[in-house]
This record gives C-alpha cells, sequence and structure tokens, in this order.
C-alpha cells in the first residue's frame, strides 16, 4: 500500500493545487473522455506536470534545455508507465517553432519560463503561433508586487525600492517578474485572450514549513484556504504567483 504523502508532497501540493484546478478545467472543455489532448510544455523539466497529464490519457512534448532533466523525465515516465505518451526535446523557447508544428498543439504549459526569456513579447507570440484554434496557454510567472513584499519583510527594504517600480527590461537575478496589468498587455498583443486570472501561493510562502510538518490536517486546509482566495482580486497583490489561462 502507498505511504502517507512527505512534508515536501504536501508542501508541494498547496504550491500547485490552484493551477491544477485550472489545467483540469481547461482540459475538460478540450478533450472528450475518449480523445487525447496534444501538450507542450516549455521548459518541463524532469515532469512535474508532464507526467501526470500523460496519466490523465494526454500526449506531451517537454522542452527543456537540459539533458539531465530530460533524462530524469524519461526515467519517471518509465517509471510510473506512460513513457509512450511522454516525449522530451532538448530546446527552449527559441527553438519552438522549429520543434512543434504551428496550429497543432490544444494546451501549452509556460511555467516559470517567460520571467528569465530576453524577449516575453515574442515569446507569448511564438507560443501563440503553435496553438490550434481555441487552443491553451497556462502561463505561470512570478509576480511582482509580492517580491516587494517579500524583500521588505526580509529587511531588504533597498531592494524592495528598486524593485516596486519594475525590474528594468534585462532579467536580473530570479528573473522579470510580471504585474497583471503588463502581462495583460503582452497577451493581448500576442492575440491570446484571458479566461482566467488566479493569484497562486498566496499565503504558502507565508507560512513557516514546521507548521505544516507538525499540524495534522494543516497542509490539506492550507490548500483548502489558497483555492478560496485564488480568484479574489484584493488578495492578488499578495500572490507569489500569477496563474494564467489564455485562448488563441
Amino acid at each position: 500500500m502507498p505511504g502517507h504523502p512527505s512534508a515536501s508532497e504536501r508542501r508541494q501540493s498547496v504550491r500547485t493545487g490552484v493551477v491544477w484546478d485550472g489545467l483540469r478545467e481547461v482540459l475538460a472543455a478540450t478533450s472528450s473522455p475518449h480523445e487525447s489532448a496534444v501538450v507542450v510544455d516549455i521548459g518541463g523539466g524532469t515532469g512535474g506536470f508532464a507526467v501526470p497529464l500523460a496519466e490523465l490519457g494526454h500526449r506531451v512534448q517537454v522542452i527543456d534545455p537540459s539533458p539531465d532533466a530530460l533524462a530524469a523525465l524519461d526515467r519517471r515516465a518509465a517509471e510510473r508507465g506512460v513513457a509512450g505518451q511522454v516525449s522530451g526535446q532538448q530546446g527552449d523557447l527559441s527553438d519552438l517553432s522549429d520543434l512543434v508544428e504551428a496550429g497543432s498543439v490544444d494546451l501549452v504549459l509556460c511555467h516559470g519560463v517567460l520571467e528569465v526569456v530576453d524577449d516575453a513579447a515574442a515569446a507569448l507570440e511564438a507560443i501563440a503561433a503553435v496553438l490550434r484554434p481555441g487552443g491553451h496557454l497556462s502561463l505561470l510567472v512570478s509576480q511582482r508586487h509580492a517580491a516587494v513584499v517579500a524583500r521588505a519583510v526580509a529587511g531588504h527594504f533597498q531592494a524592495a525600492r528598486e524593485l516596486l517600480d519594475g525590474d528594468g527590461p534585462t532579467p536580473g537575478r530570479g528573473g522579470h517578474r510580471f504585474t497583471r496589468e503588463e502581462l495583460c498587455d503582452l497577451l493581448d498583443a500576442a492575440g491570446l485572450e484571458i479566461t482566467s486570472i488566479h493569484g497562486v501561493r498566496v499565503f504558502a510562502d507565508l507560512v513557516p514549513g514546521s507548521l505544516l510538518d507538525l499540524e495534522p490536517g494543516a497542509a490539506a486546509s492550507l490548500g483548502e484556504l489558497e483555492r478560496a482566495v485564488a480568484s479574489r482580486p484584493e488578495y492578488l497583490p499578495l500572490a507569489t504567483q500569477l496563474h494564467v489561462l489564455a485562448r488563441a
């Protein structure tokens, strides 16, 4: 029998629960119970999203610059019995048009990648080009407002002040961070229609990990709280990340 989730697994579940809720909703609308969606996971690494999506019956192509990560992806997919549903290719967003046929993808995952590209607008245009009409983008990015708060709370007041009005056109340490307004403008320019914006890790990064490890049921309760505030606009500025779903 499987054991109980580890402390790290419980924390990860809290951090990704809101994202998975959005993905399940999109995939339910994209594919029938007898059809699999075509998914491209840019920067998908070792398959944290790709392998569970394959287990749901979808076909997933992971594009990642790290050969070590892709080797780990292959092992994970084989161990979970979905090797035939997952493929990995070395590359990054700049290679997308060469690796993926235009207009062929139901869902693109771009999680934690837009922060480190030189030209976010061009990257989103490249993603839009590979989506079929009605296909979706799942975009997960770091948010600037929460980063300002985190630096101030940690006592890094000058760093917080420098980040307050933007971190400049060149990604710095940790990459660029976006506001909701910036994302809306970028997606609109790429011809992508936003269908939802959710806050991710509104409280999860503020709660001591020891609390989740020691208090029975704490992780589940925190996960429920995260879901409850994810779509409330007044809490978006506190979210470490923004999860945007957009349609071609």
